[in-house]
């Protein structure tokens, strides 16, 4: 997955500023973004402090590194009861 050039609370600021009265296209213009992706984050972010998309952030990728462990996890026990059915 590509990473952002923004950080969480330069996401939640720019959502801000949109709410905030200043056209959408303004706002997308002067950050380089496309309109699709101010409303993705302001979905995402919206309702968020910078603080909390921050933790938010750190807590997708935990989740992300726990499902990938899990995942390996499942496939080290596969290959042992393979391995286990083989011997018998």
């Amino acid at each position: 997955m590509r990473t952002s050039k923004f950080t969480p609370e330069q996401m939640v600021a720019i959502c801000r500023q949109g709410e905030s009265g200043v056209p959408v296209v303004e706002v997308c213009r002067q950050h380089g973004i496309s309109e699709q992706t101010f409303y993705r984050w302001k979905k995402e972010y919206g309702s968020l402090q910078p603080d909390q998309a921050r933790e938010l952030k750190q807590l997708q990728e935990e989740n992300a590194r726990l499902k990938k462990l899990v995942a390996e996890r499942d496939l080290e026990i596969e290959v042992m009861r393979e391995v286990a059915r083989k011997k018998w």
